[in-house]
Parts: C-alpha cells; sequence; structure tokens
C-alpha cells in the first residue's frame, strides 16, 4: 500500500507542475487578450498579425503539454480505478494525506480565478471585435448605398430605373 501511495503522491507532484504550467498559459492567455484589443483599436496591422502567428505557434506547442497532463490523469485514474473522464481535482484531492490535499485545494482555487478572469476577458474582447465588424458594416453600407433611397422608379415602359447620378462609384458610360 505505501507504493501505492507514493505513486500517487508523485503523479499528484506531476499532475501539480503540469497544472503550475497550465496556469502560466492562462496568464499568459490573458495578456495576449489585452495586446490583441489594444492592437484592434491602434488598427496597428502588421503587429496585429505578428501577434495572432505568436498565438498560432504558441498553441501548436501547448499540444503536447495538454497531451502529458491527459497521460497523468490517466495513470490516476488508473490508480484508483476509475474511468480518466471521472477523474477531477475533487476526486484527487479527497483521497490524499493533509499536505498534499492542500496542494491540490490552491491550485484548484487559482485555476478557478484565473479561468473567470480569462472568461471576462474573452467576453470583452469577442464584444469589441463584435462592434467592430457592426461598425465596419454600416460604413460600408453608408459607403455604398450613399445616395440611395430604397424607393424604386419606374419609367413609362414599366422597367426600373436606377438612380445614376447620386452614386458613390458611376459607372454609366
Amino acid at each position: 500500500m505505501k507504493t501505492t501511495s507514493a505513486g500517487i503522491e508523485n503523479k499528484v507532484d506531476a499532475l501539480l507542475a503540469c497544472l503550475e504550467k497550465d496556469s502560466h498559459h492562462i496568464e499568459q492567455s490573458l495578456s495576449r487578450l489585452n495586446e490583441l484589443r489594444r492592437l484592434v483599436i491602434k488598427h496597428d496591422d502588421s503587429a496585429l498579425g505578428k501577434l495572432l502567428e505568436s498565438i498560432r505557434v504558441e498553441t501548436e506547442s501547448y499540444r503536447s503539454h495538454e497531451l502529458s497532463r491527459q497521460s497523468i490523469l490517466k495513470e490516476l485514474a488508473n490508480i484508483f480505478g476509475c474511468n480518466p473522464k471521472q477523474m477531477t481535482l475533487s476526486a484527487i484531492e479527497a483521497s490524499l494525506p493533509k499536505a498534499k490535499k492542500t496542494q491540490v485545494t490552491q491550485m484548484k482555487a487559482k485555476l478557478r480565478t484565473l479561468i473567470e478572469e480569462l472568461k471576462k476577458e474573452h467576453f470583452s474582447t469577442a464584444l469589441l471585435l463584435s462592434e467592430c465588424a457592426r461598425f465596419n458594416n454600416l460604413l460600408l453600407k453608408s459607403i455604398f448605398d450613399l445616395g440611395k433611397t430604397g424607393v424604386v422608379y419606374y419609367n413609362s415602359n414599366g422597367t426600373t430605373k436606377h438612380q445614376t447620378d447620386t452614386a458613390f462609384v458611376n459607372l454609366q458610360f
């Protein structure tokens, strides 16, 4: 039984190290969201492109970390004899000695706080981008519908007549 509890504690230590890296990744995501909003507001397309490329590269490299975390959770699930999808920090926490339980509880609280903050920042960024898209649509509509009243005119033959004298771009030859 001692080897099992030592194995559990070693796996929990590895999981806590993995979760610490996850918390750093979330903090970095928070700063990237702030940077994204700043660059969108400043209309800095080149810096925005560089930021998006660095996010793409980081996401690809982070994938291996996610696989290692899932592997640790599967190993813990095998030790506890349960389904890996049922393996949560609360389930792990319940079967640990007091010292490890405290570490897991602190990590769980830290991750919960960071996730709540990430949700708020994500919502703020989505709202900003939505407003930018709405504003751009209104701007384009006002430019291309310049002078159009939305009224259809018919000539004496019953065909429609377009207003070519007040359009933004007149293609009449």
